[in-house]
């Protein structure tokens, strides 16, 4: 029978270990065909991937075959000399005026790897290009798209301190102008006018769009959305994916717009229009693995010898939570649902910040995950004395129990009631001991949100060979833990930082009651190992402070065995019957 059951449990072990990457790859799938055949000869083409299957990672971007085209096509698509250059302290790019469109942004603060050499990332490129994505403010003249080319600049560059402002002609004689201007951080400002000097009046339309590949997408993870959103009517909507433009057509959210655009995981461009009273959005797929992201102003009847204007707001950079925040208290509504915290916000954020502040104390991220597992064990301990004690008292209580269940074994509703007086008469609570672990899981929730979106653990080392605290650790079994040049897929990529997690819990098992069941003591055995399995691919960061976190349950419960000796000297009989019974 003991063995039919150790035999099941690992049979149950291995459908979970096997049916969670096949569950998480069926619901989130991280490739699909393009839409329609491609009909311009492209870099990408040329080199037999623009019609692959896209692999989304976690953090998005391109491969190392893909960013190899990329860098092909951007040396083709930025030589032309037709561009005002942008320079301000944490972007850098150009302003393409052809179209008028910003298609050309790096992140000077952030680099692409974790290589000294790496490049920094790119957020913007090109139309036409592999990782195309661009921001473009434009016009409707009586229905009719302004014709590309003819922009002339007042400007030489693009700073904080020198706005650019592009001025054309347009057909019927309608004078165009988009004022650009940045600030210190990601926000650049586009005021676009138009001037009717002619005598005749014309229905004019501001518009503006984000227009992307989701080919450098991030994957579209179940606690964090990556893809097509914004703020509507005050609430964030995540309701729209990638696939569900292509299969749905396109879709039009309904409620003022606070802002509207693409999120990564990292990353977001964003369209918000300064009196969002006349604006509206939409999403739309393009075709060809090409999405499009629209802010349409309401259109305006120009009489001869007027103008209007529409100011927007273009967030392109880091999704950083106190920069978001402020700039939603600057007017942008609710810009900082462009990181998904979901329910726990009130919770996760304050994490975050306690986890930078140890930051700045300690400048390793790694050193600060481990202050932060003692001070939130530390603000539980006396929850965990509270429940430990309660346990010491049942097992005190147990020969009671026993002879109450014996007594009443033919009428459990008397036998209910008689537990309950005995509960009572010794001051007992038989549910303080779930109290500890019932709330280190939203905890345990909170910090894997925080460690998967928080972009300020993003390439940040700990030690020896962990570079990154954000990814999973490098140092795998498969790899003889860093030796070969590769990286082991999903569960199989057990590395020290597992190996550690799963020890550790299986001493923080052995030391716990065992239960009396035996196919509980045979799951309870194995769970600990499956648990490394299942937790091998996630952020390195999450398991250094769950393995912290299981050190210190080692330290806490060998301090309340002592203070509790008789509650040591029963769990030490129980294993020792439990054992007998098994052989």
């Amino acid at each position: 029978m003991n063995q039919r059951n150790v035999l099941l449990a690992v049979v149950l072990s291995a459908v979970l270990l096997l049916g969670w990457d096949a569950l998480v790859g069926y619901l989130y799938p991280n490739a699909r065909q393009p839409v329609a055949e491609s009909k311009v000869d492209t870099p990408a083409e040329q080199a037999g991937i623009a019609d692959a299957p896209v692999a989304h990672t976690r953090t998005g971007g391109l491969d190392a075959a893909g960013r190899a085209v990329e860098k092909a096509d951007l040396a083709t698509a930025l030589k032309s000399g037709n561009r005002v250059p942008i320079d301000a302290p944490r972007l850098a790019g150009s302003i393409n005026l052809e179209t008028g469109a910003i298609d050309d942004l790096v992140l000077k603060d952030y680099d692409e790897t974790v290589e000294k050499d790496s490049p920094p990332v790119r957020l913007f490129s090109p139309e036409g290009t592999i990782a195309q994505e661009f921001a473009e403010f434009g016009f409707l003249a009586n229905g009719n798209r302004l014709p590309a080319g003819g922009w002339q600049a007042d400007g030489a560059k693009l700073t904080p301190e020198s706005p650019v402002t592009l001025t054309r002609q347009g057909p019927g004689g309608l004078t165009y102008r988009i004022t650009f201007s940045i600030d210190d951080e990601f926000l650049i400002t586009a005021d676009q006018t138009v001037q009717n000097p002619t005598a005749n009046a014309s229905v004019v339309q501001a518009y503006a769009l984000i227009n992307r590949t989701d080919r450098t997408a991030s994957e579209d993870l179940w606690i964090a959305h990556s893809g097509p959103m914004g703020v509507f009517g005050g609430t964030a909507n995540y309701d729209y994916d990638y696939s569900d433009l292509v299969e749905d057509g396109p879709a039009t959210p309904q409620g003022r717009v606070g802002w509207t655009g693409f999120t990564d995981i990292y990353w977001l461009a964003a369209l918000a229009p300064v009196d969002g009273s006349g604006a509206s959005a939409g999403y739309r797929s393009l075709g060809n693995s090409l999405f499009r992201a629209d802010l349409m102003y309401s259109p305006v009847t120009l009489a001869p010898g007027t103008q209007m204007s529409r100011e927007t707001k273009l967030f392109a950079g880091a999704k950083e939570s106190p920069l978001l925040d402020r700039y939603a208290e600057q007017g942008i509504t609710g810009l900082g649902f462009a990181i998904d915290w979901g329910w726990f916000r009130w919770f996760e954020k304050p994490l975050l910040w306690l986890l930078r502040e140890l930051f700045h104390l300690t400048s390793n991220f790694g050193v600060a995950i481990i202050c932060l597992t003692v001070i939130v064990r530390a603000a539980l301990f006396p929850i965990a004395q509270k429940g430990f004690t309660s346990m010491a008292s049942m097992k005190a209580i147990q020969p009671k129990m026993k002879e109450l269940q014996a007594k009443y074994k033919d009428d459990k509703v008397k036998q209910q009631q008689e537990m309950q007086k005995l509960f009572q008469q010794e001051g007992v609570n038989p549910l303080a001991g779930c109290l500890p672990l019932l709330l280190q899981m939203p905890i345990l929730f909170a910090l894997y949100k925080v460690f998967v979106l928080g972009i300020e653990m993003r390439h940040e080392p700990f030690v020896l060979w962990i570079k990154d605290l954000s990814a999973p650790d490098p140092a795998t079994i498969l790899n003889l833990f860093g030796l070969l040049p590769f990286q082991p897929p999903g569960f199989l990529a057990i590395g020290v930082l597992a190996l550690l997690l799963g020890f550790t819990m299986w001493l923080t098992f052995k030391l716990n009651p065992a239960p009396a069941d035996p196919i509980q003591q045979q799951m309870f055995s194995i769970m600990p190992w499956v648990l490394m399995f299942v937790m091998a691919p996630f952020a390195a960061g999450l398991l250094l402070y769950w393995t912290t976190s299981n050190i210190l349950t080692l330290a806490q419960q060998k301090y309340l065995y002592s203070k509790h000796p008789g509650m040591r000297q029963a769990v030490e009989a129980e294993r020792a019957a439990a054992k007998a019974a098994t052989h």
